[in-house]
């Protein structure tokens, strides 16, 4: 669902056909035979079939699943690769993909650490800097660790005395991590190692002899990638110690289901296990008191109710981001010598715009806001008062300002559709920001122009949506056009720099980006609006945009593609089982299609909070009714469909995709594609290598070329 970002290349252009749009009649496609078996499953006495309930077998253990998957990849691959604009397309991505990518540095244990990537390397590097003006030195190469890039670095920690960094290594995009630790100075690795880490970071103890994290027990043979993640258990790790003489330092057995994020406050004194137990922010909290080797754990919050997202402290008291009493958010403190509610104190109050997040720094906290899924970003004293607003240069996305309570400088980046990442030195005092550095990326971004319109939903709500193009755009209803969205889990879906969008505004197609309900954008009323019995609306928002853009003539339906992944793949997937006469071409990546056994796999079970479950029956009504798997009709003629999905995907895994496109293919009764791309060694996104991401999107835009009839520009 991420896109990176197609002139020496006009030349190419003048010499590139254009024929109109293409169909599978045409292309003589005959799909491989997929075998139907008589699965039939009662729900809460509701029967439906499953006829493709084979193809939920792993890959690497099912030969029936492995023969299917490559019958399904020759036949998309030829199809793609007979695309003549393919090559270029390619070509176009790779020159624009060429330049140095550096990430805003961060500074810990006297240090400087940035990420760098000198143009087409697989994955980013880290490096380490003494001074900013100083020589850089390589600290994690990651690209050093597989010959195909598909090995990533996932995460870091470093120890407060810079001594140490921890780090996750990430094997063909699977959630799995294994954590190793390396002695910053001399380069060495250690022979520690931490497997079966998921959904965890590590985080060091003041002394900077070990770290906490949490990981679950190792599943049974061949269940990896598949089987429910329980059982989550809170270690401390000792440098230099095997994992199994980790210490246990919190577990709940009577709760299996229940997850833990850590944090080790920055003065040492506590460590704070945020508890939750899906997706939804409704956190309990635990406090460990590192002063008293012998305390226990203690609740702070016992129940699921609200949000409560650790920020900082100041001693005993405690600062949390929070959602009580304001949907919107605000910061309030707790103090633990006297913790009870009617106790707590507001330090920044809930405004008109959601709370998107909180830091601290230079004794400041730093508040990031969404304005209409526009960053803002506030300062404020720590008693709360209202100090200063960061001015960014237009309508873009800010990330970064990391940093501790006595720095006086920080980073952030700076980017927007047409406008690659440029990274800032903020201080913190004066409130200026000075350019650090900024991308050398080879095209003009005063070409393009980047907008943000409202229009209305199906019941009256009024939904933001941005649009980018190229400045000059006729609006005569014939612009091939890219619809974005996602619509779920309280994410918020900003401006940022992409070259594969690049790559498509540059080909001539306008970019737009609709910030549906389900998001996070205008706070938890928002976001509630789009789960469970309300999806729907989500879905509503997504074809209302489809709807705006016809209307006002930026395009037509047979030049319009919609385009989202994982949730963003259920959209694709619901929106065009429900309206397959309103686009020209489907792009579902990595999508959750069975929305009645979704819950049955690895991570699936968190998402219940968003979705519900066919299991509770005034829930399952719903979740049929949208299922894109259960909703695909015989005798209709859907879209040209390229399904992206990969084999170690075991965030949404592949099976969901697997059935999807079986009964797609089954059902079609029109001439036009319905294809699957299956990648190998690749996950659900994080830590792609650069030459897959490249690939993949290619193709994707040689589809859309193909099928929506383009006259590339």
């Amino acid at each position: 669902m991420y896109f990176f970002p197609m002139t020496p290349w006009l030349m190419l252009i003048c010499l590139i056909l254009v024929p109109g749009p293409l169909n599978a009649q045409e292309q003589n496609l005959v799909y491989p035979p997929t075998k139907t078996v008589e699965q039939v499953d009662d729900f809460h006495g509701t029967k439906v079939e499953d006829p493709y309930r084979w193809l939920e077998d792993d890959v690497r253990t099912s030969k029936d699943v492995a023969d299917w998957v490559e019958a399904e990849n020759k036949l998309t691959f030829d199809f793609l690769k007979s695309i003549p604009q393919r090559e270029v397309i390619q070509k176009r991505m790779t020159e624009l993909w060429n330049y140095e990518k550096i990430g805003a540095p961060f500074k810990r244990g006297g240090r400087f650490y940035f990420s760098r990537n000198d143009g087409l390397q697989n994955q980013n590097v880290l490096f380490r800097q003494d001074a900013l003006a100083g020589e850089a030195q390589v600290l994690l190469d990651p690209n050093s660790w597989s010959k195909d890039g598909t090995v990533a670095l996932s995460g870091s920690a470093f120890s407060d005395d810079g001594r140490y960094v921890a780090y996750g290594v990430q094997d063909a995009g699977s959630d799995w991590n294994t954590w190793k630790i390396m002695e910053i100075e001399s380069g060495k690795v250690l022979d520690d190692e931490l497997k079966w880490v998921k959904f965890s970071g590590a985080d060091w103890t003041p002394d900077s002899q070990g770290f906490f994290y949490a990981r679950y027990p190792q599943p049974e043979e061949g269940a990896a990638f598949q089987s429910l993640n329980t059982n989550m258990k809170v270690y401390y790790h000792r440098v230099g110690t095997p994992q199994s003489s980790d210490v246990l330092a919190y577990e709940r057995p009577d709760h299996p289901d229940w997850g833990f994020q850590l944090s080790v406050s920055e003065d040492g004194h506590y460590l704070i296990i945020t508890v939750w137990v899906g997706t939804d922010d409704r956190y309990r909290i635990v406090v460990k008191d590192l002063t008293e080797p012998y305390g226990l754990p203690s609740e702070l919050i016992d129940n699921f109710e609200h949000e409560y997202s650790f920020v900082g402290n100041d001693d005993h008291v405690l600062y949390f981001q929070t959602n009580v009493d304001a949907p919107l958010r605000r910061v309030i403190a707790i103090d633990l010598k006297k913790p009870a509610r009617e106790n707590w104190k507001e330090i920044i109050p809930q405004t008109e715009n959601a709370l998107d997040g909180v830091g601290i720094v230079g004794n400041m906290f730093v508040c990031h806001y969404l304005k209409d899924a526009k960053t803002q970003v506030r300062l404020h004293q720590m008693d709360g008062t209202f100090v200063r607003e960061v001015e960014f240069p237009g309508i873009g996305t800010a990330s970064g300002f990391d940093g501790r309570l006595k720095d006086t400088d920080t980073f952030y980046s700076f980017s927007s559709f047409a406008l690659p990442t440029t990274t800032f030195q903020y201080n913190m005092i004066t409130g200026e920001s000075k350019l650090f550095r900024k991308a050398d990326v080879k095209f003009n971004p005063d070409d393009y122009e980047t907008s943000q319109i409202f229009y209305t939903s199906k019941d009256g709500t009024k939904v933001p949506m941005f649009l980018c193009h190229k400045k000059g755009l006729q609006l005569d209803g014939t612009n091939p056009t890219l619809l974005y969205g996602y619509g779920g889990f309280n994410i918020s879906i900003t401006p940022s720099f992409s070259v594969s969008r690049l790559t498509w505004m540059e080909m001539g197609g306008v970019l737009a980006v609709a910030n549906l309900r389900g998001g996070g954008e205008y706070g938890e009323p928002w976001h509630k609006a789009g789960t469970k019995q309300n999806k729907q609306n989500v879905f509503d928002d997504f074809i209302a945009a489809a709807e705006w853009l016809i209307a006002n003539k930026y395009t037509s339906s047979k030049k319009l593609a919609i385009q989202g992944g994982s949730n963003g793949g259920l959209l694709v997937g619901a929106c065009m089982t429900q309206r397959p006469d309103l686009y020209g071409a489907c792009l579902p990546a990595v999508g959750v299609m069975d929305m009645l056994r979704f819950h049955k796999f690895t991570a699936g079970r968190f998402w219940t909070d968003d979705y519900g479950s066919a299991d509770v029956a005034e829930e399952f009504p719903a979740l049929q009714k949208y299922s894109p798997y259960h909703n695909l009709k015989g005798g209709t003629q859907y879209p040209a469909t390229l399904i992206t999905t990969a084999d170690t995907d075991d965030r949404v895994v592949p099976g969901h995709s697997f059935k999807f496109a079986a009964q797609l293919q089954a059902c079609q009764s029109g001439t036009a594609p319905t294809l699957i791309r299956i990648e190998t060694r690749a996950g659900h996104g994080a830590g792609k290598p650069t030459a897959k991401i490249i690939e993949e999107a290619s193709d994707q835009w040689a589809f859309l070329v193909k099928t929506l009839g383009m006259e590339v520009k």
